[in-house]
């Protein structure tokens, strides 16, 4: 596979930032406060996915060499008012990388209006949500890093535009091994990233109570259609006394959802769905919840590597999804 990216130690990655080379970066905070100024974009988190499989490091980082352009990619901060012309200020012709800190007023914007962005789904974007190691939940902010101005935030989103040639196209996809089971048809009334009314199987309904009283697996995402593509929303708690399921993504009105059928063997499901070996793959990142559920560490997922990431970007915010981007042509 012909894959710009991997694991390297703080040297290293400071060494190619000054070849002047643009680069997207993930790692450790204090790992990523190591590093000089330059033409790259970065985010915190210390799980990945390496050559060796996967790991959690507070030392070394990923590194992503942006190859391809036409023009040198443009890097920004972006804050969440200005999160509805990204795709607008996005090149004609090209695509963009975006990184969002978890929790952040931006990650719950994008959640949740991603998909009525002007010009969403007619330019290609991807990207990860920033996090924080697990232990250091509620004392460690996920931030993201505007590399040539050396600036780290926890309240913006980062941008790099990359311009594309004329003859090259970018392509993104997923990895996703879930499809709905064959359980209640679950349809709500609108947007959010947590439920409790709702209609079930065309009757009104709690999803709270509907899925403990049914022994409902929490790893398995609920599932829907959209336009054509199985998307997840992952359930990051289920409260039945307040009666509210709260989710890592947002559920959209009138999308028909069930939660996912249960996977005979989860990892080799999702290694059976990973693009074939010698693809020429130029970015991608995983998610949180497979490393955590799949038990990724030490485990290879075919020849993908890249963040293991709160959330992923493949125009709107995923879950339990591996996200890649092609450049062909």
């Amino acid at each position: 596979m012909t894959t710009k990216q991997g694991m390297m130690s703080v040297a290293d990655a400071a060494e190619l930032i000054g070849s002047g080379r643009p680069l997207c970066i993930a790692g450790d905070e204090a790992a990523l406060r190591r590093l000089p100024a330059g033409n790259w974009i970065g985010g915190t988190i210390p799980y990945f996915m390496g050559k060796g499989g996967g790991l959690v490091s507070r030392e070394q980082v990923h590194v992503t060499v942006v190859g391809d352009h036409a023009d040198a990619p443009r890097l920004r901060l972006c804050d969440a008012d200005a999160l509805p012309q990204l795709c607008r200020a996005a090149p004609e012709h090209g695509y963009s990388i975006l990184i969002l800190p978890a929790f952040s007023d931006c990650h719950l914007a994008f959640a949740r209006n991603a998909p009525n962005y002007e010009e969403m789904y007619l330019k290609p974007l991807v990207g990860w949500v920033a996090g924080v190691h697990l232990d250091d939940l509620g004392r460690a902010q996920p931030q993201v890093v505007l590399g040539s101005s050396g600036e780290f935030s926890a309240t913006q989103a980062v941008v790099m535009d990359v311009p594309l040639p004329p003859e090259k196209f970018a392509r993104v996809d997923i990895v996703n091994p879930f499809r709905p089971g064959d359980g209640a048809r679950i349809v709500f009334a609108e947007t959010g990233l947590a439920a409790g009314d709702c209609r079930i199987d065309g009757r009104p309904g709690n999803l709270a109570e509907h899925l403990a009283a049914s022994g409902a697996d929490g790893r398995l995402p609920l599932v829907a259609d959209y336009c054509g593509a199985p998307v997840n929303v992952s359930i990051k708690g289920i409260d039945r006394a307040a009666g509210r399921v709260d989710f890592y993504a947002p559920v959209f009105p009138e999308l028909e959802y069930r939660l996912a059928a249960p996977l005979a063997d989860p990892l080799a499901a999702f290694r059976a769905a990973l693009p074939p070996p010698g693809t020429a793959i130029s970015f991608a990142c995983n998610c949180i919840l497979n490393f955590l559920y799949l038990e990724l560490e030490g485990q290879r997922t075919g020849e993908v590597g890249g963040p293991m990431s709160f959330g992923e970007i493949g125009y709107q915010l995923l879950n339990q999804t591996l996200v890649y981007l092609t450049v062909e042509g």
